[in-house]
């Protein structure tokens, strides 16, 4: 009986850790130092490349929460993210190379995982696979996925902002589907009176936008999702005929069609989230938050994720993928990180922990492992997997994703609090009823 991980990237580590720790030889392949990623330079494992940034790390805030749930479940990611921590106010950032550098030493010096230096084309012969590849996976493992994934695989994350329900303020928006067709709560409308509109035009023709490295600069991505603001820039009402078209709808506090509209569409089962339709964008993430808040009806938004235009190599796992991130097509393949729709370093390193886990149980012949919807892991790993999902985006850590408080708590420290302690103890409780 043998394991197989693909990646030692950070949820590619965590995936090995925990299948070695419950006594399953693995076979950790890693195409490094042979060949290199355009965005990977040290020889490393679990090699951070755009920030040393762990994110926030108290209790009370959705990034907190997952490492506090990661801990209990012996991650190593955050047992090095301690050990080699430098000071950054209320975040947990670390030095880059010590991290990576002790996670290496780690894998490499455990007696049950065996790593292999090589580029892989074909899934290795294992009994179990975690395909844990980053968004920058190589060409010969890419077309393997592909494979596997068939139309199910993107290249590419052009994706729209995404906001918490609770934040839209409903007294400057209505709910109404374009020409009443479908339900009545399928969308929130946001209108703007012609003066708002010519105020947000000026705001986002003149707005920065991020900058693109080399390998994610490809023209043929804005050929079905252009962005926002280029669409701005090519005329004064283009949006207007666009995304912001007030077609179809009736503003029942002025009783008249509106100047522009913005709609914003469910985006999970729960009605927690909502998406801005249309408004794929490269603007900086200050900057989003800045012009999309003119919109009356966000200019309290809470902001659960903002657009982005980039390479990003992810499967659509809604359709494949069970919550335990094993394939619904083959249960002995998982896949792992971001390339499953999580996004971030330890958003990726927990999706690491659970497939490891469950693939662990799948060869011994266990139930797989989801935890509580009321963690942040169990919500990410049922967010990956909710087949209602219909325009897939990859998404972080967020109070979002997670079922409201059944009581109403007003001050937004003291519900998140709430919010946090109700999952380290629904954690906790779940894995003592099953002995871990």
């Amino acid at each position: 009986m043998k394991a197989a991980v693909i990646g030692a990237g950070l949820a590619g580590c965590e995936a090995a850790k925990q299948l070695s720790r419950a006594g399953i030889p693995t076979y950790l392949y890693e195409m490094k130092p042979k060949k290199f990623s355009p965005a990977h330079k040290s020889e490393n494992f679990a090699e951070l490349v755009c920030s040393n940034s762990l994110k926030a790390e108290r209790l009370n805030s959705a990034a907190g929460l997952l490492k506090a749930e990661m801990e209990r479940l012996s991650s190593v990611c955050v047992a090095a993210a301690k050990k080699t921590r430098v000071p950054a106010g209320g975040a947990l950032s670390v030095d880059r190379d010590e991290f990576s550098a002790l996670i290496t030493e780690n894998i490499k010096s455990d007696k049950n995982i065996t790593v292999i230096n090589e580029e892989v084309s074909v899934l290795p012969d294992a009994d179990v696979t975690v395909v844990a590849a980053g968004p920058l996976a190589s060409d010969a493992l890419t077309g393997t996925i592909h494979a596997l994934c068939g139309d199910g695989l993107s290249f590419y994350d052009a994706a729209a902002p995404i906001v918490s329900a609770d934040s839209v303020d409903m007294e400057f928006a209505f709910t109404q589907s374009r020409y009443d067709r479908g339900g009545s709560d399928d969308y929130i409308n946001c209108p703007m009176n012609k003066e708002q509109y010519e105020a947000f035009y000026e705001a986002i023709i003149n707005a920065e936008s991020a900058e693109m490295h080399s390998f994610d600069k490809r023209h043929d991505v804005y050929e079905g999702c252009m962005p926002i603001e280029v669409l701005a820039s090519r005329g004064k009402d283009t949006m207007r005929f666009g995304p912001l078209k007030p077609v179809g709808l009736r503003d029942p506090r002025t009783g008249h069609r509106p100047w522009a509209n913005l709609q914003l569409r469910r985006e999970n089962s729960d009605g927690t989230m909502y998406n801005l339709v249309g408004f794929q964008t490269n603007l900086k993430f200050g900057e989003q938050k800045r012009v999309f808040s003119m919109f009356p009806a966000l200019h309290n938004a809470e902001f659960l994720r903002y657009g982005v235009m980039h390479r990003n190599t992810f499967i659509n796992s809604p359709r494949l993928l069970n919550a335990s991130y094993s394939l619904r097509s083959d249960a002995k393949i998982f896949f792992a990180g971001q390339i499953t729709g999580v996004e971030g370093y330890m958003e990726s390193a927990s999706s690491g922990i659970m497939a490891g886990l469950n693939a662990a149980r799948f060869l011994s012949g266990k139930e797989p492992l989801v935890l509580p919807r009321t963690t942040v892991i169990g919500a990410l790993a049922r967010y990956i997997s909710d087949e209602t999902v219909t325009n897939f985006q990859p998404m972080g850590a967020n109070f979002g994703i997670l079922p409201p408080l059944p009581e109403k708590i007003r001050d937004k420290s003291e519900r998140y609090t709430a919010i946090a302690e109700r999952g380290m103890k629904d954690l906790e409780e779940y894995l003592k009823s099953l002995g871990l």
